[in-house]
């Protein structure tokens, strides 16, 4: 069962929810909005997220492509016998004129770009200096 998403969403996409938190974002005048609860679950899906989010501005700039609002949802589960991640499923909502070509496009670029989930994919080692 997924449980812990996270919502990070800015232009057009971005949360009315009063308990959302804003922060500010460089590739848009409105910055970007987060729906999380404040535990390590929901923060390793907002990196995921946030990541994403943030390298779909990146790319679609690079190639020309205008956002007028994304929102990315992450979520996923663990094993609460050992708190080990179950994964992380992402999904993402545009808000563009661009044709739906070129969105798929962008879509696949950031997936294999997302610096975030490219590292979660991989595994990388923890360690408390």
């Amino acid at each position: 069962m997924d449980q812990f998403a996270v919502v990070a969403g800015a232009g057009s996409f971005s949360s009315a929810d009063g308990s959302a938190v804003r922060f500010p974002h460089k590739w848009t005048p409105g910055g970007v909005t987060v729906e999380a609860d404040f535990t390590g679950a929901h923060l390793l899906h907002l990196a995921a997220a946030g990541c994403v989010l943030n390298d779909l501005y990146r790319e679609a700039q690079s190639l020309g492509i205008e956002l007028a609002g994304v929102r990315v949802t992450a979520t996923g589960g663990f094993d609460t016998d050992t708190w080990s991640s179950t994964g992380i499923t992402y999904r993402v909502e545009l808000d563009s004129a661009a044709p739906a070509g070129d969105l798929r496009a962008l879509l696949d670029r950031v997936d294999a770009v997302a610096e975030i989930p490219r590292a979660i994919r991989a595994g990388a080692p923890v360690r408390r200096a």
